[in-house]
């Protein structure tokens, strides 16, 4: 009686691409999340300034606002070539970085420069993922493609943050940088045996007019966006929770573990994969399960209950018991969020899937936003003070973005509430 759940876990993996996507998605991550708590505390620690830590947080997400051509270009290149032009990327970088970490040369300007370059591309990666993702896998299994894709963020941000802080505790971060590098070429190789649809042209082989402007294409995104109601509601449920509830779960964990719960880069790692293995935990589930749940209704309950457990993760004292509540946060962020996606692949014409996913991440632009905005308001109150006024006004927009398209994301027989 349990076979069909087991078998819906493990269905995307019949396809050979998405075994191989899995592996260089995970790859990636692993990396993205190891570089993330080495430099953020590096940065704390050098520089003593909590304005600088989220400026630092927030150059990671520079270029979000190009996510959208990056969905246009994968959709007129091919979103394979992109995707490993941007493995390439991220390869380079992290050898230049290694170097000047193994010379003795690192300083946080250096570390400000290329994580600026990195934000400029980083952003991007998941609509490049999600794409692909779209592209390859029957509608009936989106659901089980993005719950277990997501595995590959989740394990990272535990096994990440703890192998991260790790390394650098008993090897130097020299080392630890090694490994970053090895992770992101691994991920290269592997994305290139990764299977992606060419680029669409005419019988002769020249593109059609309209495809010969990116403007004409992002205009062409959006307005389908803009008349899609329940894309519409996630979009803007997306760039609310990354203003006011991603910074206090991410990019704000550094100061929490050292200003406020007075630990050391391994309580960091705790924190980090607490969070983490609530959302893998959530994960997990939605792939065996995810295909009975509406996902609209999903995505705006757990969103609003995500925003309750940030609320009173922000009042404890210490990780005894900020480490439950983060777990309880990451679980709902997870049963918010993979919805989320799933619902908008299976909404969006297949045409318009690049589109739609980089508009999707471009609301990820509210981070660094949130960020910066926090920054000054913990310096002049406190973080508890901030985290509960995020969270607040999170709580009562999300309640207005549901009754504002109740009628799409809410009632069980709306289009977005169809299940596999």
């Amino acid at each position: 009686m349990n076979t069909a759940p087991k078998i819906r876990v493990l269905a995307p993996f019949r396809l050979r691409s998405y075994r191989f996507q899995w592996l260089a998605d995970l790859s990636t991550s692993w990396a993205f999340e190891m570089e993330t708590i080495m430099l953020s505390w590096y940065i704390l620690v050098e520089t003593k300034s909590v304005f600088l830590l989220t400026l630092f947080a927030s150059t990671q997400y520079i270029g979000t606002l190009l996510s959208p051509v990056f969905g246009v270009m994968g959709h007129r290149l091919g979103n394979k070539r992109v995707y490993c032009a941007m493995r390439a990327c991220y390869t380079t970088l992290a050898a230049i970085m290694m170097l000047l970490v193994l010379t003795g040369a690192l300083t946080p300007l250096y570390v400000f420069i290329i994580s600026a370059l990195l934000g400029m591309v980083r952003p991007s990666d998941l609509v490049l993922r999600y794409s692909l993702i779209g592209e390859t896998m029957p509608a009936g299994e989106l659901m089980a493609a993005t719950s277990v894709s997501r595995t590959t963020q989740d394990s990272a941000r535990i096994m990440g943050a703890l192998a991260g802080a790790g390394i650098v505790a008993t090897l130097g971060m020299g080392i630890a940088y090694v490994v970053v590098a090895c992770l992101y070429a691994v991920s290269f190789l592997l994305s290139l045996n990764v299977t992606g649809v060419r680029a669409l042209a005419t019988n002769d082989g020249r593109l059609k007019p309209a495809e010969i402007s990116i403007w004409y294409d992002l205009r062409d995104g959006t307005a389908h966006v803009w008349h899609t109601p329940q894309l519409l509601a996630a979009v803007w449920l997306a760039f609310l929770v990354n203003l006011t509830a991603f910074p206090l779960t991410s990019g704000l964990l550094p100061y929490v573990a050292k200003e406020v719960y007075h630990t050391d880069q391994t309580g960091l790692g705790y924190l980090v994969a607490g969070f983490s293995f609530g959302a893998l935990l959530g994960s997990v589930i939605l792939s065996r399960f995810g295909h009975a749940l509406p996902p609209a209704r999903m995505m705006v309950g757990f969103c609003a209950v995500w925003y309750c457990m940030t609320f009173i993760f922000a009042q404890m004292a210490g990780p005894a018991g900020g480490i439950p509540m983060l777990i309880l946060a990451g679980l709902a962020q997870s049963f918010g969020m993979v919805p989320m996606s799933a619902m908008m692949l299976r909404n969006a014409g297949p045409q318009f899937r690049g589109h739609v996913m980089g508009l999707r991440m471009l609301m990820i632009y509210g981070l660094p936003i949130g960020l910066l905005i926090s920054g000054p308001l913990i310096s002049h109150f406190s973080y508890r003070a901030t985290a509960s006024l995020y969270c607040t006004i999170g709580l009562i927009v999300t309640g207005l973005i549901t009754l504002r398209w109740r009628a799409h994301v809410w009632q069980l027989d709306a289009p977005a509430n169809k299940r596999n």
